[in-house]
This record gives C-alpha cells, sequence and structure tokens, in this order.
C-alpha cells in the first residue's frame, strides 16, 4: 500500500465527511469511549480512493452512501470499528480493496466484519442481502447486522433514484424479510419507516407472508448504543 503512511496529507474533505466528523466530534464529547477520529478519516479516505468515480443512480458520488450510513449507525452502536466497518462496507465487492489489504490497514476485525457484510464471499460466491441478515443473526453478529439495517434505511430513502428493477428489489426484500429483523433489534421506529417508504413506492407489488427464515426470540446487541455510552452528568 504505497500511501498507507502519507494519506493524511492526500486526504481532501469534502460534505460528505464534514457531515459525519462534525457528529462523531460532537458525540465525542459526551461520552466514556470516544471514537477515534483519525481512523474514521483514514477510512473515509481511503473509501473515497477505491470507490473513485463510481456514482450512485441520484448522481451523487458513491462514497456519500456508506458515509451517510456510518452516520446513522452513529447514534446506536458508537465505535470506531464500526463506524469505519461502515465507511468500507462495498469496498470489497465493489473495488479492488481486498479483505487483506483492509487488514493490514485497519485490523483483523474490521476486515472481518467488512466481509460479513458483503455479498461476495471468500469462497467465490455471491448472495443476496436476505441471506447475509440470516447468516450474520445466526453467527450471532448482531453489530454488524445493524449496520446492514442502516444500509437498508439510506437504499430506501434514495429509492427514488434507483431503476425500477432495483427498486423492486429492495421493496420485496424489505416486506419479505426485514421488517422483522426491526423487531427484533427492538426498533420498532426503523420497521414504521421502511414499511411506509414501501407502501409509497410499491404500486406494482403484492406484500407477502413467507420469509426467508423465522426468528424465535429477541436478542441484545453486544454493542454500546449510544445513549449507554453517554457520560454521566
Amino acid at each position: 500500500m504505497e500511501d498507507i503512511n502519507d494519506w493524511e496529507v492526500k486526504y481532501e474533505n469534502c460534505k460528505y465527511d464534514d457531515r459525519l466528523l462534525t457528529k462523531l466530534m460532537q458525540m465525542n464529547q459526551e461520552v466514556n469511549r470516544p471514537i477515534d477520529i483519525k481512523e474514521v478519516k483514514k477510512a473515509i479516505y481511503y473509501a473515497k480512493k477505491y470507490h473513485g468515480s463510481q456514482m450512485r443512480q441520484s448522481g451523487e458520488p458513491y462514497y456519500s452512501h456508506p458515509i451517510e450510513v456510518a452516520y446513522m449507525t452513529s447514534d446506536y452502536l458508537f465505535r470506531t470499528d464500526i463506524i469505519v466497518t461502515s465507511i468500507l462496507q462495498d469496498t470489497i465487492e465493489d473495488t479492488e480493496l481486498s479483505k487483506s489489504m483492509i487488514a493490514s490497514i485497519f485490523g483483523e476485525q474490521v476486515a472481518s466484519q467488512v466481509m460479513d457484510i458483503t455479498r461476495i464471499k471468500e469462497d467465490g460466491r455471491k448472495i443476496s442481502s436476505a441471506e447475509i441478515m440470516k447468516l450474520l443473526y445466526q453467527q450471532k453478529k448482531y453489530d454488524t447486522l445493524i449496520i446492514k439495517l442502516f444500509d437498508l434505511l439510506h437504499n430506501i430513502q434514495t429509492i427514488s433514484a434507483k431503476s425500477q428493477e432495483k427498486a423492486k428489489k429492495i421493496i420485496k426484500e424489505t416486506l419479505q424479510h426485514f421488517l422483522v429483523i426491526c423487531e427484533i433489534v427492538e426498533m420498532p421506529w426503523l420497521c414504521e419507516i421502511l414499511y411506509d417508504k414501501c407502501c409509497m413506492n410499491k404500486p406494482t407489488l403484492k406484500q407477502t407472508s413467507d420469509n426467508l427464515f423465522i426468528f424465535n426470540k429477541p436478542f441484545k446487541l453486544s454493542g454500546i448504543p449510544f445513549f449507554q455510552n453517554k457520560t454521566l452528568l
């Protein structure tokens, strides 16, 4: 990695990372375990470098999406490794940044978490977002499951900019598989938002009740939500 030691010199901020970093620095004043801002900036640098000129259908640079997911996730999981994973979530699947490269820059934990939410697995298989959710639940990787939920939320929020085929796929997967997950992680507000967004955008879809997998009981996040991490006054 030719720029592993001089990324700070090459780093250029923009409105997307400014918004995230401002929020994290403000939240750092209220917590016992602050976020490592330098590590987050490094993740943003590599996300920008490897996503490069990739664009979303909305016309925004692709890296704006994982940065926004990190912004949302920070309210529930205020940990450096989780924020970094959120920012790098699509790099293995969509860029030349590999798991081994991520491990050498950010450590094995982040590399493993990014791989966990990557649709293309190490054996070459490509699986669906629903299958990723199923695996994360079965393996009790609840922190990365939360990242995927906020990834879904941002995709739903920007669904009007997507192709009809892509929009239909997102809506169908949400109605079939993801709403129940929101209830189980005790985020009913997210379930309501996702359902409302789907209803607003599904004139040609019919809701189906068969689920890919069934959850038997609630679980607790292994991570520490922001409000539990706040400094006691």
